[in-house]
């Protein structure tokens, strides 16, 4: 067997209790790998002899450190890194896609190439020269210790989303990898492949196809698939393979029968939700980041026989308190740690002790989070006020009274609306030469008025949906058509064979000039009393039978619908001192996708300070969520939605849904719409942590909305019967 034992070497005359609270004496011996390694947003660290961090790494953001017996190997924001002595880096990315990002420096283009966005590394442990890592939308092999990459295809589901991945060998070579809608595939793989290749390949030579492997997993309620594994562990401490399986937003662990390629589960959690990640093998127990907790499962198969070894294995409390103690002293967020014992203890069996997803540990929005208009936006409750409704001061007091009655302290209202009109008077020439000013508010009366009422007021700026700018210079910015040669409009069929166009035209997401267009806006309303820019419809057009003619003349070579969206982001985050909210798809919010959209919460939250998911009830599926009681719908659905979003942000961003404030004519409507319908949403979004909600109604009708007091009596208990509404 082969024993986990952790000495927190902390390199230092200090007793291990007076550092970090923990009994023991620390062994003093020169060299680097007697220590804590830290990995933040900012790069590398360890702690030295006299407690202050020292910096191995600056890189960029730290996902992952990996101790191998090759040596370490770091997941960043800028690929894979990889160092035998802690000293000396080098990159291991050939064969790995590349992300192309767009800047304007002095009016001038240039751009920046970065390896895709991965979200997780592994080896095997049969032979540590192979190693396994994805993106969004594949999975890579390396049989050289990263120094080439080939890419395995992407497992068969219908949208991106993979997770984790891990390799193991179960007589021969076998990649897992685990999807955020449709569960854990498997891939045998030659031992014949060679290594490196082509990053393009859809698929390896000489594998087999990928395989699901979801019976046994618990599935998401009222859908066919499993809800999201987090983790897929691959240990042979015990003398054998086994495969162990964690689930994201429930505690569900599960270990693989290979055999019957089944998953059985170990242990099932008592929690509606509870958020958990970055699975480990710990000498007889398997250990998880869990929220605000290192969680523990002793395997009841194994036994510690060791006690010399048990002793020397630290408990969870004493870990805690070893990262909270590190934690104070480095200057950026804490992602990663690794534990490394001495050599003394090395020559024991000891090995290091990897934690990743640190961000469970942490409070929401705490320090070192690198935002500084986060707190500005927090707890922010409000309406969203159309426009028309402010043309005057009578039809404006009205809402001031509902802000007050409801006791709500925000509005947002469109600035640049659906049809890409201006609704102010802009002072910028840049905005008015492409603009449109159409029935402007008095913008400075407007300001007061709010202002007067302590309302935070958010400016609403629909981006790529802009008719207006479709059609400035002969459709110099829109969508194009590639058949037709003509700006593109999606279209539908009717029943009896007529087209009709979507009420939409889209201008070109990659356009740098749309993006200094909608930043001029964006720098002046902040400048004349605009608290935060909300962008709309920042994405793709995802509707017409004519999407695959849909031609971005405006996109350069390497850029994807991601990297279109991000550079947008980073263009407008320069200019825009103040925070910037973005308004996304419910299903975006709730799955761990970007489909369609190019809207991946994991990635944009990074760049902006609020995600605006709209829950609307009424816009999922109307069997989503509707166990029994169907009464409580919207509640689970706004609950859950919110931290299922916090949690794949990392908490990097204030979740600020949308709530449905409007009654549609659907099948799950028409039987319970009533103004209880409204509050079971503000108490799902309140329970899920209330950091701040906006109530949607296109009419400006706000008469359901409760006061944020109220409570139900029916709760979080009734949410997971299992009978559906016909």
């Amino acid at each position: 067997m082969r024993k986990f034992l952790v000495l927190f070497g902390f390199i230092s005359v200090l007793s291990l209790e007076a550092q970090t609270g923990l009994k023991g004496t620390i062994i003093r011996e020169a060299g680097p790998y007697q220590s804590l390694l830290l990995g933040t947003t900012g790069g590398l660290y360890r702690l030295s002899e006299n407690n202050a961090p020292v910096l191995l790494w600056s890189g960029g953001l730290i996902k992952k450190i990996l101790s191998s017996p090759q040596g370490y190997y770091l997941l960043t924001d800028r690929g894979i890194w990889f160092s035998r002595d802690l000293t000396n880096w080098e990159e291991r990315n050939q064969g790995l896609p590349i992300k192309v990002l767009k800047e304007i420096v002095q009016g001038k283009k240039q751009f920046i190439q970065q390896i895709q966005d991965l979200k997780d590394l592994e080896y095997n442990l049969s032979d540590p020269t192979m190693l396994v890592t994805a993106t969004k939308d594949g999975v890579f092999l390396s049989r050289d210790g990263g120094i080439s990459w080939k890419n395995l295809g992407m497992p068969p589901a219908k949208t991106n989303g993979l997770k984790a991945v891990a390799v193991a060998d179960l007589n021969g070579p076998v990649v897992f990898a685990t999807h955020g809608i449709y569960g854990v595939y498997a891939l045998a793989l030659k031992s014949t492949e060679p290594a490196g290749g082509n990053s393009g390949s859809a698929k390896t030579p000489g594998t087999q196809k990928w395989i699901p492997l979801n019976q046994g997993l618990e599935l998401h309620e009222t859908t066919e698939n499993p809800d999201e594994v987090a983790d897929i562990l691959a240990d042979t401490s015990s003398g054998r393979t086994r495969i162990f399986a964690l689930q994201t937003f429930r505690e569900r662990l599960y270990e693989l029968n290979w055999e019957t390629k089944s998953f059985n589960l170990l242990y099932k959690g008592g929690d509606d939700f509870k958020a958990q990640d970055g699975l480990l093998r710990l000498n007889n127990s398997l250990l998880y980041i869990q929220q605000g907790n290192l969680a523990r499962f002793s395997l009841p198969d194994t036994a510690n026989t060791d006690s010399e070894s048990a002793k020397a294995i630290p408990t969870t409390d004493q870990m805690m308190a070893a990262l909270r103690k590190a934690e104070a002293l480095i200057p950026e967020r804490l992602m990663t740690a690794a534990f490394i014992p001495s050599s003394i203890w090395k020559s024991s069996g000891a090995v290091p002790v990897s934690l990743s997803e640190l961000w469970l540990l942490q409070e929401p929005f705490g320090q070192n989070n690198g935002k500084p208009f986060l707190k500005t936006a927090l707890n922010r409750e409000g309406l969203y006020l159309p426009v028309n409704h402010a043309l005057d001061q009578k039809a404006l007091n009205r809402y001031v009274q509902i802000l007050d009655s409801k006791k709500l302290n925000m509005v947002v209202i469109d600035m640049k609306d659906d049809y890409g009109r201006l609704r102010f008077a802009p002072q910028n020439p840049e905005i008015t030469a492409k603009g449109r000013v159409f029935n402007p508010i008095n913008l400075e009366q407007f300001v007061s008025t709010m202002k007067a009422h302590g309302a935070y007021l958010v400016a609403r700026v629909v981006v790529f949906k802009d008719p207006e700018l479709y059609k400035k210079e002969g459709g110099k910015y829109a969508v194009w058509d590639s058949v037709l040669n003509s700006p593109w409009q999606g279209y539908y069929e009717n029943a009896d064979g007529t087209r009709t166009d979507y009420d939409e035209k889209w201008v070109d997401p990659y356009s740098e000039e749309v993006w200094a267009y909608i930043a001029n806006i964006s720098q002046e309303l902040h400048q004349r009393g605009f608290d935060e820019i909300q962008f709309d419809y920042i994405r793709f057009p995802t509707d017409g039978l004519n999407l695959s003619q849909a031609r971005f003349r405006w996109r350069d070579a390497g850029m994807d619908m991601e990297s279109a969206i991000l550079s947008f982001l980073r263009y407008v985050r320069s200019h825009v001192d103040a925070p910037i909210s973005i308004d996304i798809y419910g299903a975006n919010g709730w799955y761990r996708t970007g489909a369609r959209t190019g809207q991946e919460v994991e990635v944009l939250s990074r760049y902006v300070d609020v995600i605006c998911p709209m829950y609307y009830p009424s816009h999922f599926e109307q069997t989503f969520l509707a166990n029994n009681p169907p009464e409580l719908r919207p509640y689970r659905i706004y609950y859950l939605g919110t931290l299922r979003a916090m949690t794949i942000a990392r908490n990097q961003v204030i979740i600020r849904p949308y709530m449905q404030a409007f009654y549609m004519n659907v099948a799950y409507d028409r039987k319970y719409y009533n103004n209880d319908y409204v509050l079971r949403q503000l108490l799902g979004v309140q329970n899920a942590g209330n950091f701040g909600y906006t109530y949607w109604n296109n009419l400006g009708r706000y008469d359901e909305i409760p006061l944020p007091e109220t409570r139900l009596t029916a709760g979080p208990a009734l949410l997971f019967k299992s009978v559906k509404i016909d």
